[in-house]
């Protein structure tokens, strides 16, 4: 967070909020005891806003501090994306870490190729609806709605969909040496 950027943003709100109540800087220093020049030098930047000034303020014009301190918005996750049949819907819209997606699985997505993947990080998946078929290594199994699993992303691994209706997941991605700890156990089923 731009701590800088919500403090110089708080003067222009400051002098919106009195200027909507229609009171004047006199009427508001006579009324919190805070002087002219100390709120005229706030609404103008020349002061940096403390509790110990944006408390009686809030009291006085009767709104909460988070109307006088916003913080800048997040930025927007990005955009959707759909490659091979699967559609991601970025969850999450800080950089790093752990990164959180809708995925949706058209009927049959996958299932076509043998194909395996492997690359640093960890993954979890919970399935929301449908099934998902998941080949890790050897290993070939269903998650269906309501499991879960998760995974070292370095074993060779594929999921499809191997079912005639859509499937839904909430998928996370963890970084090299991030984990999500889980504790239920999905139920394997052998192809």
């Amino acid at each position: 967070m731009d701590v800088e950027g919500v403090i110089a943003g708080v003067g222009p709100r400051l002098r919106r909020v009195r200027t909507g109540a229609g009171r004047t800087l006199a009427d508001v220093s006579t009324a919190t005891g805070i002087s002219v020049s100390t709120l005229s030098r706030l609404e103008n930047g020349g002061r940096k806003a403390t509790l110990d000034l944006l408390l009686p303020l809030a009291e006085f014009f009767e709104v909460g501090l988070d109307e006088l301190v916003q913080p800048a918005p997040r930025p927007a996750p990005k955009r959707r994306t759909t490659r091979q049949g699967m559609t991601f819907i970025p969850l999450s819209a800080v950089p790093g870490g752990l990164r959180a997606y809708k995925q949706v699985l058209e009927p049959g997505v996958g299932e076509d190729s043998g194909e395996q993947y492997v690359h640093e990080g960890h993954e979890w998946v919970y399935v929301m609806s449908g099934r998902l078929r998941m080949r890790l290594g050897d290993d070939d199994f269903e998650v269906a709605a309501g499991e879960s699993a998760e995974f070292d992303t370095r074993l060779p691994h594929r999921i499809s969909n191997p079912g005639d209706t859509v499937t839904e997941c909430l998928v996370v991605f963890g970084r090299q040496g991030e984990r999500i700890h889980v504790r239920a156990r999905p139920r394997v089923r052998s192809r």
